[in-house]
């Protein structure tokens, strides 16, 4: 299986399996020097860990990260570093009744199209628990990037039809709440719609906004390389996400050049926007604002509802899956955001 390894210059492979012993990635290219500690890695996995909310899978896992190579003396010395989580807390019996079944909204039959094998026990590397590489490797990339003074964060704007009321956005409320919103009432709203379709044995999809700041202008390239489509495909590689935009994004369709064009001032002897329609790169590269990525993040597949589909023998069947499953995936998918934007504008830095 080829597709495991992401970035240029600061490189990250994900390897592992949902049920298998563990998972992990191995980060190239981080520059020597930097202090790092399991605990730095640690506090990303605990956002992204199962079983803390109503709302997460119960899956009990505590997702402690080890660190096996590439760090010495508490700091990276420039060689690969290679990351590891154990799993401790897999049922694969969960998944024997459906192994030769094709779940609806799951990758199965795809991988059972390409390989003519597939690791039915919660999806081997197509299950959402593979973003353990990615957020372990992103903590180290979100610290070379903070000390370059850039900051990302990302949180939920939207659940169905809720949707956060801008003028009353509370960053702090992010981390106070397990749907990671950042309006109250937003979040409590959601809840009770959440909680109505656990009931009916549903799920919902979800809008992620991701904003990244400090990027200096002329971050990117002009063609194939624009850093826009960098963090697209970046965001895009995400399990659960099936849309991304930059900016308005699509909001562009109904707009006028008038509306959409951001005008150019000069303060302090530096070049900014009135506005910031572009979401922050214009041409492939940086302009100096904000960097804003929406992620539109499909319903969880799993759910306990009877659904009709098809087995490996053709024969057209009724599912009712089992399971310990996220009623919604967007709250712990926000971490993984953070960490692929992190990974991306880390390779860029660096080159």
């Amino acid at each position: 299986m080829s597709g495991s390894t992401f970035g240029k210059n600061f490189t990250v492979t994900t390897w592992g399996e949902s049920h298998g012993a563990a998972l992990g990635a191995v980060v190239d290219g981080c520059p020597a020097g930097i202090e790092l500690s399991e605990e730095d890695i640690q506090v990303y996995l605990d956002r992204r860990k199962p079983g803390q909310s109503d709302f997460a899978t119960k899956r009990n896992e505590s997702d402690t990260v080890k660190i096996l190579s590439g760090v010495f003396d508490g700091k990276t010395t420039g060689t690969p570093i290679s990351l590891m989580v154990e799993n401790t807390s897999q049922i694969s019996k969960d998944y024997s009744d459906i192994k030769d079944v094709f779940r609806p909204g799951h990758a199965d039959y795809g991988f059972y199209a390409k390989y003519g094998i597939r690791d039915y026990r919660g999806g081997g590397r197509s299950s959402g628990r593979e973003t353990i590489g990615r957020v372990a490797a992103g903590a180290i990339a979100l610290k070379i990037l903070k000390e370059k003074g850039i900051d990302i964060c990302a949180y939920v704007t939207k659940i169905g039809d809720i949707e956060i009321d801008r003028a009353a956005f509370d960053k702090d409320e992010i981390r106070r709440n397990p749907l990671c919103m950042p309006d109250r009432n937003a979040f409590e709203k959601a809840s009770d719609y959440l909680k109505g379709l656990m009931e009916e044995k549903d799920s919902s999809g979800a809008l992620v906004e991701c904003v990244i700041t400090g990027v200096p202008a002329g971050i990117g390239e002009p063609v194939f390389d624009k850093l826009d489509a960098r963090l697209a495909y970046a965001i895009m590689s995400i399990g659960a996400v099936k849309g991304v935009e930059i900016g308005d994004g699509f909001d562009v369709v109904s707009k006028r050049g008038s509306e959409n064009n951001d005008e150019f001032f000069m303060s302090d002897g530096t070049v900014k926007k009135k506005t910031n329609h572009s979401g922050g790169i214009l041409g492939g590269i940086s302009d100096g604002d904000d960097i804003v990525i929406r992620a539109a993040v499909k319903p969880t597949p799993s759910i306990y509802r009877k659904q009709s589909t098809v087995n490996e023998s053709g024969d057209e069947i009724d599912i009712e899956i089992k399971g310990r499953h996220d009623p919604i995936v967007a709250p712990r998918a926000v971490v993984v955001v953070e960490a692929m934007a992190a990974l991306t504008i880390a390779d860029y830095i660096i080159r």
